[in-house]
């Protein structure tokens, strides 16, 4: 990885994306610590450690990298885009003309992409004001009464707007100008900007076997044991494969001999990358939200916003049906069998002991939805093992989850591949070797 890197920085064209990429997250770090004007940022602070780094309020300063415990410009984080995405990768297979608009190649996913900011602007402007709310109730807004209130709150909800705005825009320029997926790598570095809160928590954790709790003395070198191994295995996961035979037939042309060569339909195991964890993590941060206007304290709804922090037992199940579905949803969008049936026919290829036509598309299809639940099931795996052991254990307050992991691992690998191919593309052969 840092040999790719290496060699990617003396190829100019290269280096600039790097640096660019480096100003926007710089740009986003800035105005992660900016609070917006009318709040007093002591009180929200003494509300965040109140709370825990367990709870709604502590989940989302984690999808935020921090900004949310600033009330900062960016306190709503990249969370209204995913869930903007989402929503239209979910509406454009629903609502034929937006389906029609995806087939209609360059110009309609501009139009959808369009349609995608107008809806993270909405959803943006939706959490602001939730975010408002919560933090008048909370008495930490200035000025709230009257037509100063008024004033107050037009400006603190437009300055969260904006901000999620301007975080959609740094993105798209990631993918237009820089190196690598633009809501990935904004979420990488927020979530590694928390990294020296989870060095602060095992040291606390170890001062406490000091003072006569010894078993941190196992547990916290152990956390640090699984934290590696869960690295190993997102790497391993990440280039294993499945390859389907495939057996291409002889045919004359003049008189040369052309095909009759084995190769094989490479399928990742990991096919869909971090993409699920990160989709799932912004749904299940919906009820948490919701708690910003509406937060009980006792009865029935107390007992259901409980059970959707990192410690319920509903959210645990949510997580891993949602990672889940997500997965085969992108299976679904990546992969058609029936077109790479119909491609192997035209090109005189067939699947040994296969018929050509629909049964090769049902077996093709067979395979990807074992591969894809053997996929799914590993991120499951990975992003709810941190989870389990921090309730077994009563660890809690280590920012860096599974979630954390799988997206910092996935981010870095998927970002090397995509320079080394742009390497490839400039016939930088030596660098690879």
């Amino acid at each position: 990885m840092f040999n790719t890197i290496k060699n990617a920085w003396k190829i100019p064209d290269l280096r600039k994306k790097i640096l660019y990429t480096l100003l926007i997250i710089i740009v986003f770090r800035f105005g992660s610590v900016i609070p917006v004007p009318f709040l007093d940022i002591s009180k929200l602070g003494e509300l965040m450690s109140e709370a825990g780094q367990n709870s709604a309020l502590g989940y989302i300063n984690m999808l935020t990298g921090g900004a949310f415990s600033y009330a900062s410009l960016f306190a709503m984080g990249i969370t209204p885009y995913i869930n903007s995405s989402i929503i239209m990768q979910l509406l454009t297979i629903a609502i034929p003309p937006l389906e029609r608009l995806s087939k209609e190649g360059e110009e309609g996913r501009k139009k959808i992409a369009t349609i995608t900011r107008y809806v993270t602007v909405v959803l943006g402007l939706i959490q602001g004001v939730a975010y408002y709310f919560y933090l008048r109730n909370s008495g930490i807004t200035k000025y709230s009464a009257g037509g100063a209130g008024v004033f107050t709150a037009f400006v603190i909800v437009l300055t969260f707007t904006a901000g999620t705005a301007l975080i959609m825009w740094m993105g798209e320029q990631i993918n237009e100008k820089g190196i690598g997926n633009g809501i990935s790598i904004i979420l990488l570095a927020g979530i590694v900007a928390r990294l020296p809160v989870t060095v602060g928590s095992l040291w606390q954790y170890l001062q406490l076997g000091q003072q006569g709790q010894p078993q941190y003395f196992v547990l916290v070198p152990l956390f640090i044991v699984l934290f590696l191994a869960v690295v190993w295995v997102i790497v391993f996961m990440n280039d294993a494969e499945r390859r389907i035979p495939v057996q291409y037939a002889k045919k004359v042309v003049g008189r040369k001999m052309y095909g009759g060569q084995s190769s094989f339909l490479p399928v990742k195991v990991a096919m869909s990358g971090v993409m699920p964890v990160i989709f799932a993590s912004a749904i299940l941060s919906i009820p948490q939200f919701i708690q910003f206007f509406v937060n009980p304290t006792g009865g029935f709804w107390k007992s259901f916003f409980d059970a959707f922090s990192q410690t319920g037992w509903l959210y645990t199940l949510l997580y891993f049906l949602l990672i889940i579905m997500f997965a085969y949803f992108y299976m679904s969008i990546q992969y058609n069998p029936l077109e790479m049936a119909n491609n192997l026919r035209q090109s005189n290829g067939t699947i040994p002991g296969i018929r050509p036509g629909k049964p090769t598309a049902d077996f093709i299809a067979k395979i990807l939805s074992k591969i894809t639940l053997i996929g799914a099931l590993f991120l499951a795996f990975v992003a709810l093992i941190p989870i389990i052991y921090s309730n077994l254990t009563g660890m809690h307050g280590l920012m860096m989850g599974g979630t954390s992991v799988i997206i910092i691992v996935g981010v870095a690998l998927e970002t090397v591949k995509q320079l080394e191919s742009q390497m490839m593309m400039r016939h930088y052969k030596g660098f690879l070797d």
